[in-house]
């Protein structure tokens, strides 16, 4: 009963504030979030910050009858240090809630349903960074848009062709034009030039396994970065890898890598040393990548993982970097809470390590945040905050001390312009 009464306040309150279309008020401090070497900076300070994944986001607000949700999830996370969300700006094919429904066609009440969501963390202080297409078929992905294609005659046959035909290239370039220069319902301010965005990424986890070598996926983040830019000057840009190493790092793909990712086409180093890439990003889920591994191996893995890549990207890269997705699985055999409040303190730990030091490790984004009377989006990595449980205690502590160097304000020495 009381859930039942916050829902229905909830809805007050949110029917109140967007009545108009126009009543979304800027945080007091909402500029752009830009960088400077290997450091992003906000108001003229360097910006660390933990967030999170919330990829059902504008799902849930495409019903104005469930927009609650999304305000609750925000509200939640703002009150445990969280200040980043990161979720899809997809959904492509004819599925039910589809944002692109086919090449150039999109249904209004989804992407109104996007707008709310970025005007909703624009009125409680959330940066978004929002993902342009997925690597997977959930959802579309590659294979809709290959899809796409073969049904105008298009000589296609694998998912790998996303990244090769031209037609192909100009549906994902369209959708790219598409979503920078949307005006938001909401805000009236289109999405280019909407500060509550603190970037984009070109894909979610982009593999090419047509081409170990890596050399098909990175003459595309070659061709889209600069594209991407070029309508969007104004955001942060980065690739969406997991962060798997390729014939650029010889010995880190020898060491890292689990063995099955050698043959995605993925190279973190190459693909992120691309001018119109401003920051790096990895993924962290040592027990997907090692399900034969004991607990031990795994969390030495994870500090090594974490570890070279921040040492990578302060010293080669010279760029800020995300850990953009990382969890614990609670199906994983013998999982207890204890494991997975260990998992968070060290990503988090070795973060804030990097960030101390004016380092290149920014912050780190767990997967995924949902809010209580969610069920449909409950999986083995599904983090509710209000639960109180010690994986939350630990994320606000983490996120809290986190934001206290944004707020001393002092640049890195070591910063590279």
């Amino acid at each position: 009963m009381k859930y039942l009464c916050f829902v229905v306040f909830l809805a007050i309150v949110i029917a109140q504030n967007y009545s108009d279309l126009g009543g979304v008020e800027a945080a007091s401090s909402n500029g752009f979030v830009t960088r400077k070497g290997v450091q992003f900076i906000f108001n003229g300070k360097p910006f660390y910050a933990n967030g999170f994944n919330a990829y059902w986001l504008t799902y849930e607000a495409t019903d104005p009858t469930t927009r609650f949700k999304i305000t609750y999830a925000f509200q939640n996370a703002t009150s445990h240090g969280l200040t980043i969300a990161r979720t899809w700006g997809f959904r492509d094919g004819a599925i039910y809630r589809g944002l692109q429904t086919s090449p150039g066609s999109y249904h209004e009440k989804t992407f109104q349903g996007l707008d709310f969501v970025i005007a909703e963390a624009k009125r409680l202080g959330i940066k978004m960074i929002i993902t342009f297409v997925n690597n997977y078929s959930d959802f579309g992905g590659r294979k809709q848009y290959v899809g796409w294609a073969k049904s105008k005659g298009q000589n296609v046959s694998s998912d790998d062709d996303f990244y090769t035909n031209p037609l192909v290239k100009q549906y994902y370039k369209n959708h790219v034009k598409t979503m920078v220069n949307r005006v938001n319902t909401f805000t009236k301010v289109a999405y280019k030039d909407e500060p509550t965005i603190m970037g984009w990424e070109l894909i979610n986890e982009p593999q090419c396994r047509a081409d170990p070598s890596g050399k098909t996926l990175m003459a595309w983040i070659e061709e889209m970065a600069p594209y991407v830019k070029s309508v969007d000057s104004n955001h942060l840009l980065s690739t969406g890898l997991e962060g798997f190493y390729g014939d650029s790092s010889p010995q880190r793909k020898k060491t890292l890598n689990p063995v099955a990712a050698n043959v995605l086409g993925t190279d973190f180093i190459a693909n992120h040393n691309v001018d119109a890439v401003d920051f790096a990003s990895i993924h962290s889920y040592p027990d997907i990548w090692f399900p034969n591994l004991d607990e031990k191996a795994r969390m030495d893995f994870l500090r090594n993982w974490l570890e070279a890549h921040i040492e990578d990207a302060q010293n080669i890269l010279k760029k800020p970097l995300i850990i953009g997705e990382f969890g614990k699985l609670t199906t994983t055999p013998g999982y207890t809470q204890d494991q997975r409040d260990a998992v968070f303190k060290a990503t988090y730990d070795i973060v804030y390590a990097s960030a101390q030091k004016g380092g290149a490790a920014t912050g780190a984004w767990f997967w995924h945040l949902i809010s209580d009377g969610m069920s449909n989006f409950k999986d083995s990595l599904a983090i509710v905050l209000s639960d109180n449980s010690s994986t939350a205690n630990i994320i606000s502590e983490e996120s809290r001390k986190l934001r206290l160097i944004f707020g001393k304000g002092k640049l890195s020495r070591k910063i590279i312009n």
